[in-house]
């Protein structure tokens, strides 16, 4: 039985992977546990909000954000009806700039092989690939996990264990935390492809926003695998389409066209079909458990939040499990501190803000929807409420908040 002083952390994804990172800084042995034999490589969850970008730049981990990624400070809100820019948002222009003005479009995959690849050679780091928790105990000094891995079943020993793993999370099922919330009747399309948008029309940023009462979208750009670019397009379904009707060639082609039409087809390299939830956690710790993440709280993709907050979520849950490890702090207080600064994070600014980002970009009322439409353009224009926008939008206030709260 190898030692019990260190976290367990299940889940190796952006957000368990920068735990680990984090706690590895602070000199907290850890445990990364992965069911993946690899990083899955998705073009999903790759923008870096400004607060987000500064944790990766204490951590050491902006210089390789900043060579694999793409640094985007402006975000556009357009009208597919009309055809026009409705607003513009540059985050460099901002009354108090932050101090890494921009969103840094860094895909999720290059996060995790990044820290991967640094905790390699770390003794402190223990990492398990291709493994499964399948049972959790917790006892009075420590928690135990039940494993499956290539050597077969083990169990695994920590002070803490946190679960990092999903939407689906094991872990939150286990300890039987309840994960409040709803599911969006519709599901949403992603789309991937090289073809270069910016060709298109002048208009257009890294991070676009489509108004549209049917059928609106996203569509934002990345660096993909090899660095030439990949875009992604994510836009909602009908709940009685078909998953033939929806991933038809034709079908994906005509939504491409909607937005940006062209004269060739466009080179679609990956599709996704998924259902889209915001629910969140009734709690993130229960004893010696803990959640962040996906596995604490999930959203629609409309705004780029849901990485942003789990690494909000990780880099809080570092600094409290180092006053647990060397300063003495009260476990049980600092925990459930954490659950009320990050559950605040979603309820008051994530979930809010996302569940409205798609009403408006999908508001079907005319009236409504001009009204809408309109506010977004005066914000756009006034130097106090296009800041505003930005800080809400990009989760600088969500964070500020969140860490005031005692």
């Amino acid at each position: 039985m190898q030692s019990t002083d260190r976290v367990i952390i299940v889940g190796a994804g952006p957000i368990g992977a920068v735990l680990a990172y984090a706690l590895r800084r602070r000199h907290i042995p850890v445990c990364l546990i992965e069911a993946l034999a690899e990083p899955e490589i998705d073009c999903r969850a790759a923008s870096c909000h400004p607060p987000t970008v500064a944790m990766l730049d204490e951590l050491g981990l902006l210089p390789d954000g900043l060579e694999q990624g793409l640094v985007s400070p402006v975000f556009h809100y357009l009208d597919r009806v009309s055809g026009e820019l409705v607003g513009r948002f540059d985050i460099r222009e901002m009354r108090d700039v932050p101090a890494h003005p921009y969103v840094l479009q860094w895909e999720q995959y290059k996060i995790v092989q990044t820290v991967l690849k640094r905790l390699a050679g770390d003794d402190g780091a223990d990492i398990r690939m291709s493994t499964r928790v399948t049972a959790i105990e917790q006892r009075s000094d420590r928690v135990r996990a039940v494993v499956s891995g290539p050597e077969g079943m083990e169990i695994i020993e920590g002070r803490y264990l946190v679960g990092c793993d999903g939407g689906r999370s094991t872990i939150r099922k286990l300890a039987e935390i309840g994960f409040e919330g709803f599911t969006w009747p519709e599901r949403f399309l992603k789309v991937d492809t090289r073809f270069d948008f910016f060709g298109l029309r002048g208009d257009l940023s890294n991070r676009n926003y489509f108004s549209d009462p049917d059928e609106w979208m996203n569509l934002f750009k990345a660096r993909g695998p090899e660095g030439d670019g990949m875009w992604r397009a994510v836009s909602p379904t009908l709940p009685e389409q078909t998953d033939e009707e929806l991933l038809s060639p034709d079908a994906i082609e005509a939504r491409l066209q909607k937005f940006c039409p062209q004269p060739g087809r466009y080179e679609i390299v990956t599709v996704a079909l998924y259902k889209v939830h915001q629910r969140v956690a009734a709690t993130f710790n229960q004893g010696r458990v803990l959640l962040a993440g996906d596995a604490a709280h999930v959203n629609n993709p409309v705004g780029g939040m849901g990485m942003n907050g789990g690494i909000h979520d990780a880099v809080n849950l570092a600094d409290k499990l180092e006053e647990v490890w060397f300063r003495g702090g009260d476990a049980p207080a600092l925990f459930d501190r954490y659950t009320r600064q990050r559950r605040k994070a979603q309820t008051d600014y994530v979930q809010a803000q996302s569940i409205q980002n798609k009403q408006t970009l999908g508001e079907k009322d005319p009236e409504k929807r001009r009204a809408k439409l309109a506010e977004i353009r005066a914000a756009s224009l006034d130097p106090e409420r296009h800041d505003a926008f930005i800080r809400r939008a990009c989760l600088i206030d969500s964070l500020a908040d969140a860490n005031a709260t005692a």
